[in-house]
């Protein structure tokens, strides 16, 4: 679960990111983050990770304080949450399985369940055939999976997208979102943050828009896929 209650957030610059916010979104839930650059999608995400420190009020995630929580506990926090980036960050020296095994040998995960894992994520995500592959070897949509892959792998309670279809084009953006509804129908909590509003109108569901710091709409709307 992601809550925040009453949250305002103030860069040291004086610059007002975010301004008393109130949201709830439940487990299990999918929901997409909309609204223009410079809006606060970005600081309510690096907020969600704590990358950064409320202002005010107190956000709690995955059963978090966030606001009262000690540093080495982030590290703890983080392993609830996968997260998938607009531009990939795989490293190109690793094969695809490596560039996944790697998000479970940073936390020290035993041998064998590497070796059960991550064949099992890679299928997951349809890649099984590119396993042996290096990022360069793969497509834009390719390596869009391989980092779903690896944002997976943890078996997080909270996914992450964060413009995850920004730089594939527009026919496998489709197939990532789905690909995200699929993960979401077998429990995953997803939060996509995107700007293309074709995606939101196609598929619909909860829409969240963030206008000036504050939300303007949180509406749960039909998709043009269930006409």
């Amino acid at each position: 679960m992601v809550e925040f209650r009453n949250v305002s957030y103030t860069y040291p610059s004086g610059q007002h990111a975010l301004n008393r916010i109130n949201l709830k979104i439940d487990d299990s839930e999918f929901a997409f983050v909309v609204g223009a650059n410079g809006a606060g999608k970005s600081t309510l995400i690096k907020l969600i990770l704590r990358e950064l420190t409320a202002t005010e009020g107190e956000v709690i995630v995955n059963g978090f304080n966030l606001s009262t929580m000690k540093k080495r506990k982030i590290p703890k926090l983080r392993r609830t949450i996968g997260v998938v980036f607009q531009d990939f960050r795989l490293i190109p020296n690793m094969t695809v399985y490596d560039n996944v095994a790697f998000a479970l040998r940073v936390i020290d995960a035993p041998t064998k369940y590497i070796r059960a894992r991550v064949p099992y994520v890679i299928s997951l995500v349809g890649l099984t055939e590119k396993a042996r592959s290096y990022p360069n070897d793969l497509s834009g949509g390719e390596q869009q999976r391989v980092a779903l892959a690896r944002a997976l792998v943890n078996d997080p309670q909270l996914l992450i997208a964060d413009e995850p279809t920004g730089n594939v084009d527009p026919a496998r953006s489709f197939e990532i979102v789905d690909l995200l509804k699929a993960i979401n129908a077998c429990g995953t909590t997803v939060l996509m943050v995107t700007h293309q509003h074709d995606l939101v109108k196609y598929f619909g569901g909860r829409i969240i828009n963030i206008n000036s710091g504050t939300i303007a709409f949180d509406e749960f709307i039909g998709g043009e896929n269930e006409t």
